[in-house]
């Protein structure tokens, strides 16, 4: 019961903490993602340049919440595929799927600390931290997406 819990804790807060930070990141215009996959100084300037000075402010000041819901998300994937019998015929993908949402975290993690010091201050004489950032955020999307497709087929097969 503890672990069904502790499930639906994380998952439900992950959840609200996403729909609140997409709330408040919305008047960002071009949007959060569009900077998350800016491979180059030259994108990711432009796209910083075309906010206000209160836009930038307010997507520095949504790195609390977001470090708080990577940690929450890392979690749920970890006791979703560890403490539910959600993937208990697919040993294969109960193994990778345990370990996705925290690596998703690690690389998301990564993407907000470059992402502070690069909104900080132009850094645009170091390139490979551009590339570093949207590689990370890619990353993360990408483990993020298959790790619902995992859940979704793991739901799909118990239905059988």
């Amino acid at each position: 019961m503890k672990a069904v819990f502790l499930v639906r804790a994380t998952g439900g807060l992950a959840a609200a903490l996403f729909a609140g930070i997409a709330l408040y990141l919305a008047p960002l215009e071009p949007g959060v993602l569009t900077l998350q996959l800016a491979f180059s100084p030259r994108v990711f300037g432009q796209v910083v340049h075309l906010w206000p000075a209160e836009h930038l402010a307010r997507y520095r000041s949504h790195f609390p919440a977001d470090f708080a819901l990577l940690a929450c998300y890392g979690a749920f994937g970890w006791l979703l595929a560890t403490r539910t019998a959600l993937f208990a015929g697919q040993p294969a993908l109960r193994c990778w799927a345990k370990w996705a949402l925290p690596l998703a975290a690690a690389f998301d993690s990564t993407e907000n600390a470059l992402h502070l010091w690069l909104t900080e201050v132009p850094r645009f004489g170091v390139p490979w931290a551009y590339t570093a950032a949207a590689l990370a955020a890619s990353l993360k999307w990408g483990l993020l997406l298959a790790f619902a497709f995992a859940v979704a087929f793991a739901l799909a097969v118990r239905e059988r």
